[in-house]
């Protein structure tokens, strides 16, 4: 495990607020939800692996990290004097958690045929470890997995804590990031092999083996597994927001039903990204509900989505190598397997689409 911090201290450091997570000692499901993104690349040439491209990564995420300390930081509870006890997020350059690992005996085009074949998602490629929710400013909410192959190709499995950030803001960064490291290394005076090229500091092969990436823990104890849930994501008018945003929950749950045939569990966790404030940032707020709690609202206009509105699919880190396989997906501890989900994300002031809001709707 290596930690990627900004590579400059960040000075200014405005927490994000998150309110009305459920005091100590009650329900706190919330904080291992969590965002998924795997990419899967066929090597660009014979010198290319991940491990280089890794050791590549640790010096363009600490640049790109510079434009948002925040998913550096940590989660901490404010004490009374500062709010009242609600939690926030604080850009203290605690940094990102990286895992490097090898797959044996696996070709890369075989494991993503099986991955399309049984439409499951790669969790052995993605690492989360569970927030300690009676001490939380110890737990990283931002991990990248990358995996090497030995019969060629790597993939990059990024994990994120939706109290952290929402999925399309998280993809824009990403995007972002792309861009730093291409610019770094499209230099003809970049050595071959990074300065954080992981093989030079292993000293046996055993110490990177692939061990089931976030499922180790479970592999180990059988005390926690990883369930992939199922999403939708809708999209509906900026306008909407006049109406409660239980309302508008509910909706996107009724339409989400219908397209999946799922049913919604009896609680959910209604998260709300990017509220606008008057005096303060924008910030985000956890409420937790009872799907009879919900009020159905009539919105003549509401589009169901997919993942691929992301945009992930053209995201590379060498130029021209784009990915085989992209996945993306929401998932939980087992603890939380009875409890839905709802994220409303609010549109960014320069957007102009007339579906400016953002629904997921995650099942348990």
């Amino acid at each position: 495990m290596q930690t990627v911090m900004p590579t400059k201290p960040t000075e200014t450091r405005k927490p994000l607020r998150i309110n009305n997570l459920p005091p100590q000692n009650m329900n706190m499901n919330i904080l291992q939800r969590r965002l998924h993104i795997l990419l899967c690349y066929t090597k660009a040439s014979e010198e290319d692996s991940g491990w280089i491209l890794a050791g590549r990564m640790k010096e363009s995420l600490g640049k790109a990290l510079e434009e948002e300390p925040i998913l550096a930081g940590r989660l901490r509870r404010q004490s009374e004097e500062e709010g009242g006890g609600d939690f926030e997020i604080v850009p203290n350059d605690a940094g990102v958690r990286m895992v490097e690992v090898r797959a044996d005996h696996v070709k890369l085009a075989e494991f993503v045929g099986e991955l399309k074949a049984n439409k499951r998602e790669a969790n052995d490629l993605v690492f989360w470890e569970d927030i300690v929710e009676h001490n939380p400013q110890f737990s990283p909410l931002f991990y990248i997995q990358v995996t090497n192959f030995t019969f060629g190709g790597y993939s990059i499995g990024i994990t994120s804590s939706l109290l952290l950030v929402d999925p399309f803001t998280f993809s824009n960064f990403l995007k972002k990031w792309s861009k730093v490291h291409k610019t770094i290394f499209s230099r003809t005076n970049i050595p071959k092999i990074p300065y954080f090229y992981f093989p030079n500091y292993v000293s046996s092969p055993n110490d990177y083996r692939l061990i089931a990436g976030s499922n180790y823990k479970a592999c180990k104890n059988n005390t926690t597994t990883y369930v992939a849930a199922q999403s939708v994501i809708l999209t509906v008018p900026k306008n909407i927001l006049r109406n409660n945003h239980k309302n508008l929950a509910a909706l996107c749950i009724e339409e989400a039903e219908r397209k999946t045939g799922s049913k919604m569990a009896s609680s959910l966790s209604l998260l709300l990204h990017k509220l606008p404030c008057e005096e303060e940032d924008a910030y985000n707020k956890v409420e937790m509900c009872s799907r009879k709690g919900l009020f159905d609202v009539i919105i003549t206009s509401c589009a169901i989505r997919t993942w691929d509105e992301l945009g992930l699919d053209s995201l590379c880190f060498d130029e021209g190598n784009k990915a085989d396989y992209v996945s993306c997906w929401i998932s939980s501890s087992s603890a939380v397997s009875d409890e839905g989900s709802v994220m409303i994300i609010n549109p960014s002031s320069d957007d102009t689409d007339t579906f400016g809001i953002k629904v997921v709707v995650t099942f348990d």
